[in-house]
Order: C-alpha cells, then structure tokens, then sequence
C-alpha cells in the first residue's frame, strides 16, 4: 500500500508517524474499545490502524486506507 501512495500522502504518513512514536495518545484516537494498544491515525486522506506494542516500544501498522 505505501508505494502506491502519491508522494504526499507518503510523506504526510511518515511525519504522522513520528509523531506518533513521539506520543501515541496525543496523535491518535482509539480503534473501537480504548484499551491503549489498538489506535486509528487520521491525516487528512489516510486512515491508519495501528498496534502499539508498549512493552517492546514498537508499533504495527494494520490497515492503511486511501481515501482520495
């Protein structure tokens, strides 16, 4: 999905995702119920979900949707 992002959305996603590693909770919302690991990232056309692996201080992206 990444390399068939245009040149914009990919580079507003990896500054979004900066800031997420920066503070997960102040740049996302909860996916579903808040139980503090599943967490959706909205920037403009992208919708993101994404896992937060706290005690291994990582993060997975599950979902990336396009929407323009």
């Amino acid at each position: 999905m990444w390399d068939g992002l245009p040149d914009e959305a990919r580079e507003r996603l990896a500054l979004a995702l900066a800031d997420v590693c920066a503070d997960p909770f102040a740049v996302t919302d909860p996916y579903g119920e808040d139980d503090g690991i599943m967490r959706t990232l909205v920037t403009g056309d992208l919708l993101v979900v994404i896992y937060l692996g706290h005690q291994t201080k990582t993060l997975h992206i599950f979902q990336i949707d396009y929407l323009g």
